[in-house]
């Protein structure tokens, strides 16, 4: 009886809502790259357009399945749903671009509204020699975070230290929706005044939202670099195995520290001028010590990956 009642309270799946199916409810929240179902009709559905496309005949039972966008496009536009009122987003709206999201103002509006305008607040903040750190975000040892939403989602950002040592970025060369990340490889790369530096991926997994704000004002990160200044959203499914490669509370501020040291004797032996012990880190190192390259600070302090 509980299974029963569950169902009922489940939507509908998209293939179920075009009619290429009778009945099948949605498990997976719409995240439809991770449905065994979704991936299997897909690929039934290639496999006629294939045979259509060379001339010929679709028999058996895999006759009938056309892509669910194929089977909407066929009735009036006024009448074609929109996705997102398909997710149970909106009340009704028609889809006026047949389909093609990343040709629609629309879906593009949806995503700043209900993604991009999201502001992250930490529960506190820590203070180690003038870099802030977040309470209950994870990091990565290439100076990137995560904090964990909800259904698998997590969203990504790079942290305080990077943000003060390297200064404002003008450039934010952002992943691609879909693209896959790996734990430890390059994800994406950020410039000022024509220098580039990469950070990798905080955890695997699969990108969901980039955040226009800053793709369009690349500053806002080293604004807010914990909050409206995250870089994208990934869907990661292996995200408990992930974890195991990030550092968390107290390993989080062991490493925090030992990246001020490192720092501390680098400008020392850099600028013959000792640090004071204690003192508060300013921003844009880079910006206010002409004598050190980019190159030097990025090789010594950011990962880059292979």
């Amino acid at each position: 009886m509980d299974i029963v009642l569950k169902q009922l309270t489940l939507p509908a799946c998209l293939w179920m809502q075009a009619g290429v199916v009778k009945k099948k409810h949605c498990y997976k929240d719409f995240l439809c790259m991770d449905c065994r179902f979704d991936r299997a009709l897909t690929k039934v559905c290639r496999a006629n357009e294939t045979l259509k496309n060379q001339g010929n005949a679709v028999e058996g039972k895999q006759r009938g399945f056309v892509f669910w966008e194929e089977r909407l496009r066929k009735l009036p536009p006024a009448q074609r749903p929109c996705i997102h009122h398909m997710k149970g987003h909106i009340g009704f709206k028609n889809c006026p671009k047949s389909y093609q999201c990343a040709d629609c103002e629309f879906d593009q509006y949806f995503q700043d509204q209900f993604k991009v305008h999201t502001v992250l607040k930490p529960v506190n903040f820590e203070d180690i020699n003038g870099i802030s750190l977040p309470m209950g975000y994870y990091l990565h040892p290439g100076h990137t975070w995560i904090k964990i939403e909800d259904q698998g989602m997590v969203r990504v950002g790079i942290d305080d230290f990077a943000c003060r040592l390297l200064g404002e970025f003008d450039t934010f060369t952002a992943p691609l929706m879909g693209k896959k990340l790996t734990q430890g490889m390059p994800a994406v790369t950020l410039s000022r005044q024509g220098h580039d530096v990469c950070f990798l991926s905080p955890v695997s997994g699969i990108i969901t939202a980039v955040n226009a704000r800053v793709r369009k004002t690349p500053g806002r990160i080293n604004q807010s670099p914990y909050t409206d200044g995250w870089m994208f959203i990934l869907y990661c499914p292996g995200l408990k195995q992930d974890l195991k490669q990030l550092m968390f509370m107290e390993s989080s501020r062991g490493f925090m520290e030992q990246q001020v040291h490192r720092l501390y004797t680098f400008l020392e032996e850099k600028t013959q001028v000792k640090a004071a012990d204690g003192g508060t880190l300013v921003s844009d190192l880079f910006g206010n010590l002409p004598g050190i390259s980019w190159k030097a600070l990025v090789k010594k302090f950011i990962p880059q990956g292979s």
